[in-house]
């Protein structure tokens, strides 16, 4: 809000325009004279009527100079017809007399509009005095009512924002209300998902068991009797199936990856990886696959669920490896604060992070592709190549996100792949809340 200074005041100042009215040349001539060297705008008039024409057309005078005793209309005459108008009554007036009129008539000159009498023969200073006091009143009063209408104007605009903040914070409140209404129906469809895709998967195993083992039985059998082409026909109906059967077991491992369990151990993940690198013992000699694994750390989790991510990566390191090069996979840890944490809540700067990597010398992938690998039955290779059905590091992910941590990962083309799972080190209580890096 800007208030008025005195050098604006200066530089500011409105016109002041006086009123002369005298019904003698000389006399308005003098006066003329005395006030021309103080810069005011002078009109002058030689009769009360002739005042009264000027002011029809103008009513901006800080002053006027009325002589009392006029042919015609006098000054007290001429005073009160320009009282009577409104535009016109807030102009001051100075009576000019050589004559000593009574209280009784000076009263009514001030009930005219007269605020002072200045005697002839006129004394200049006096004069220019008087002039100059009312001159500073009238300037005063102009300035006040310009700041007047800033401060009606600043208390619109103020009046305005505040009808607009409280308007913008009721938007606020619907908004984060219907938010929530959609964060618990989205709560609630997500567990009617999981549990129709648990129900489903599992029933659907049986029907899906019994072609594979008819089909067997069929290929076994009639083996002859189909020949070559209808042999061809029924080991891709088997294949599907087994196909259609992994898929219905990672749907199966997705779906209890997300389901809500606070079964945590105090787990040594050196110990569990050792139990996961005995399971996999048979895949990893096949592809003559070598480890490096570095101290890794005890943390507060679900082993099951821990175990499954640990596999999940290492399959995938096995699966995507070059075929003229044996795989390494190299599992290692470090301990960080949150601050270094890119992308991480600012509440967790003060907190102490674990992050694991799982990195491998295969085929590596493009790194546009770094968060659509984590997408459900996503996959950057044709099946007829690597097989898979793109769920199993979409478990890591809700794995590790269920842990209140997160899972990324890097990667270039024919450079291998590291998969980094950052975790608390004081876990809390399971959420899915989900930080990026």
């Amino acid at each position: 809000m800007e208030f008025l200074t005195d050098d604006h005041i200066s530089k500011h100042r409105p016109e002041i325009k006086l009123l002369v009215v005298d019904d003698r040349e000389d006399n308005l001539f003098s006066i003329e004279t005395i006030l021309d060297k103080d810069g005011y705008t002078i009109r002058k008039a030689n009769s009360g009527r002739a005042a009264l024409k000027i002011l029809l057309k103008e009513h901006d005078f800080t002053l006027i100079l009325m002589d009392v005793q006029m042919p015609g209309l006098n000054g007290f005459e001429t005073a009160t017809l320009i009282s009577e108008r409104d535009k016109l009554k807030h102009i001051p007036i100075i009576f000019i007399t050589a004559h000593d009129h009574g209280e009784e008539n000076i009263f009514r000159g001030y009930q005219m509009g007269g605020v002072d009498y200045i005697y002839k023969p006129i004394n200049p200073e006096l004069l220019r005095a008087k002039v100059a006091v009312f001159v500073e009143l009238y300037t005063k009063n102009h300035q006040l009512i310009a700041q007047e209408q800033k401060l009606i104007a600043a208390n619109k605009k103020l009046e305005k924002e505040i009808q607009e903040r409280i308007k913008s914070e009721e938007q606020v409140k619907s908004l984060n209300l219907q938010l929530m209404q959609n964060i618990n129906q989205l709560k609630s469809t997500n567990e009617e998902l999981e549990r129709f895709a648990y129900v489903a998967s599992h029933d659907l195993q049986e029907p899906l068991r019994k072609i594979i083992i008819f089909g067997d039985r069929l290929g076994d059998k009639y083996n002859t009797v189909l020949g070559v082409e209808g042999q061809d026909f029924l080991d891709r109906m088997v294949n599907a199936s087994k196909r259609m059967q992994m898929l219905i077991k990672n749907l199966l491992a997705f779906s209890r990856s997300t389901s809500n369990s606070d079964a945590l151990f105090e787990t040594d993940l050196n110990i569990l990886v050792e139990n996961v690198l005995t399971d996999l013992e048979v895949q990893l000699e096949q592809k003559n696959a070598t480890l490096s694994i570095s101290e890794l750390p005890t943390l507060l989790v679900e082993p099951s669920q821990f175990r499954q991510l640990f596999q999940n990566l290492i399959i995938n390191a096995l699966k995507f490896c070059k075929e003229d090069c044996p795989p390494h996979i190299a599992i290692y840890a470090e301990k960080i604060p949150g601050i270094q944490i890119a992308g991480i809540n600012s509440n967790s700067f003060n907190e102490e992070f674990y992050r694991i990597y799982v990195k491998d010398n295969g085929i590596g992938f493009d790194p546009q592709y770094s968060d659509q690998i984590f997408t459900v039955f996503k996959r950057l290779h044709s099946f007829d190549k690597y097989e898979g059905t793109g769920i199993g590091l979409s478990i890591c992910k809700k794995i590790a996100e269920k842990h209140n941590g997160f899972i990324a990962a890097e990667g270039k083309v024919n450079e291998g792949a590291t998969f980094v799972i950052t975790l608390p080190v004081k876990m809390k209580e399971l959420t899915s809340v989900k930080e990026t890096v």
